[in-house]
């Protein structure tokens, strides 16, 4: 008999795409896709269950399945369709609350897969320069998805605790890019100028959706041939890119906005509907943030095929040009560059 994996959150594309790659693993024998609405994109040979997680009738969905392996990613910054921040907040974290009591009284789970983020490390000016995945948040995150995150975080460990049989792994993803993205910081980018903090140049670090896909499988499946510890584990691709570097590659001019005025433009551009510029996203693109993947490579055994500047790379290419060439808009920088006294760090 193979797996049986539930996973939730498939009508956004991110969750498509894992449906759709794992129901080719010869260890799986069914695949139960779970949302609140029917998904617009193709799901393969998955069985799609229309159920909101944030109701009871998910126990009878994992009852009735004899589901072993669930992966968890309706776990989200941005809304679905129409909803708003109030949706997404319960979906995050009442949904997760009600997904886990029914895993807890099911009998036939052995394995839980969650979708977290790097967002619950925050950002802050006295961050380390690297977290590591034992490190607790230097200021913990007062609000949107980086607090939901926290607290699904905190009911996933109770249920570990509760439920010692079951091995559990969440999977902390950096910023995710790609052509097909949907994240708060791919609007960003899709802006035609990009604000920035003035006098602030963070670094960031990507994970390609390729790269997501492929730890996720990895995640729910490796526990089954006995390789694979439970724990919280960081994804992010190799190296980073200072935000100056991400607006030479998109070919986009920036506009360095004074920090007292970011939050009244981020609530501006929330106002307008442009892109969800929540004030979590103004302390990232102001102090940045950058974790260590050492576990997700010695323990989970993964090497991410994208560096964080070849994903970056690819979501740029998707994206098409923008105002100014970025070849001649980084050879004007460094002709800048080239021109300002030798001395001038002196004085900055």
């Amino acid at each position: 008999m193979g797996k049986v994996v539930l996973v939730t959150g498939v009508a956004r594309q991110l969750g498509g795409r894992f449906v759709r790659r794992v129901q080719r693993e010869p260890d799986v024998d069914r695949v139960i896709a779970v949302d609140a609405v029917p998904p617009e994109h193709d799901l393969g040979d998955a069985e799609f269950v229309r159920a909101d997680i944030r109701q009871p009738m998910i126990a009878k969905v994992l009852a009735q399945h004899s589901v072993d392996t669930v992966v968890h990613m309706d776990v989200s910054g941005t809304p679905l369709g129409s909803g708003g921040r109030t949706q997404v907040k319960e979906t995050n974290v009442i949904g997760t609350m009600q997904l886990l009591g029914a895993c807890q009284k099911a009998p036939t789970i052995r394995r839980l897969v969650v979708k977290s983020t790097t967002s619950v490390y925050g950002s802050a000016p006295r961050d380390p320069a690297v977290f590591t995945e034992s490190m607790p948040a230097k200021a913990l995150p007062s609000g949107g998805f980086a607090k939901d995150a926290v607290e699904v975080e905190g009911y996933v460990r109770g249920f570990a605790r509760r439920r010692p049989d079951v091995a559990v792994a969440v999977l902390r993803f950096a910023n995710i890019l790609g052509p097909n993205a949907d994240t708060p910081l791919a609007e960003f980018f899709a802006l035609p100028i990009l604000p920035t903090v003035f006098g602030y140049d963070p670094r960031l670090q990507f994970v390609h959706e390729d790269d997501v896909t492929a730890v996720l499988v990895l995640a729910a499946l490796e526990a089954r041939r006995g390789t694979l510890n439970s724990g919280t584990f960081n994804i992010a691709g190799d190296g980073v890119l200072l935000l100056s570097q991400t607006a030479r590659r998109l070919g986009k001019p920036t506009v360095p906005v004074l920090l007292p005025a970011v939050t009244w433009l981020g609530q501006m551009l929330r106002t307008a509907g442009i892109t969800d510029f929540s004030r979590e996203q103004i302390r990232l693109l102001t102090h940045g943030r950058v974790v260590e993947t050492r576990q997700m490579r010695e323990t989970l055994g993964f090497e991410p095929t994208y560096t964080t500047a070849e994903a970056f790379h690819d979501f740029a290419r998707s994206r098409g040009p923008g105002l100014l060439p970025p070849q001649r808009l980084a050879s004007a920088v460094d002709r800048l560059a080239a021109a300002l006294p030798a001395d001038v760090d002196d004085h900055v």
